[in-house]
């Protein structure tokens, strides 16, 4: 799963694939639609690689959250990203039990489900890749915590 290439684009909903460095910006492709636009370098453009969600005591990258919902699901898709904000809450204290409740909030939840679901359908999730490396990972200077759209 590499989640270099994938970026989220405050301002933009779903995600985009980086296509090339433009003059103004990014050039980047919407997963969904696989329209390509430019992102000016006033945007705010995040690799999903650089993302993490707050803990009681760290930050955990998004790509072992993503990795934990899809063996939770066996590959398959997740809880309705749209679910009540308590029904999303008890559905990621079992993907990730110590998530901090005071920074995570249900938008937040509810944008990691949405993610996963674009990531699955596009088939970019992976677990074939080195897991290790996943959970050995330099934590982020990110935070999907601190991310508002």
């Amino acid at each position: 799963m590499n989640l270099k290439d994938i970026m989220a684009i405050s301002g933009y909903s779903g995600l985009f694939r980086f296509v090339s460095q433009g003059r103004g910006g990014v050039i980047v492709e919407g997963l969904i639609d696989k329209k390509r636009m430019t992102a000016s370098g006033s945007s705010r453009v995040s690799a999903l690689d650089d993302i993490a969600i707050f803990t009681d005591d760290k930050e955990v990258p998004l790509k072992v959250i993503l990795r934990s919902i899809f063996q939770k699901e066996n590959g398959g898709p997740t809880i309705d990203p749209k679910s009540t904000p308590d029904q999303l809450k008890k559905y990621f204290e079992k993907i990730l039990p110590e998530y901090n409740r005071e920074k995570v909030y249900p938008s937040d939840i509810k944008k990691v489900l949405t993610w996963y679901g674009l990531l699955l359908s596009n088939n970019i999730i992976d677990l074939e890749e080195d897991a290790e490396t996943a959970e050995t990972a330099e934590v982020p200077a990110e935070t999907l915590g601190e991310i508002k759209e």
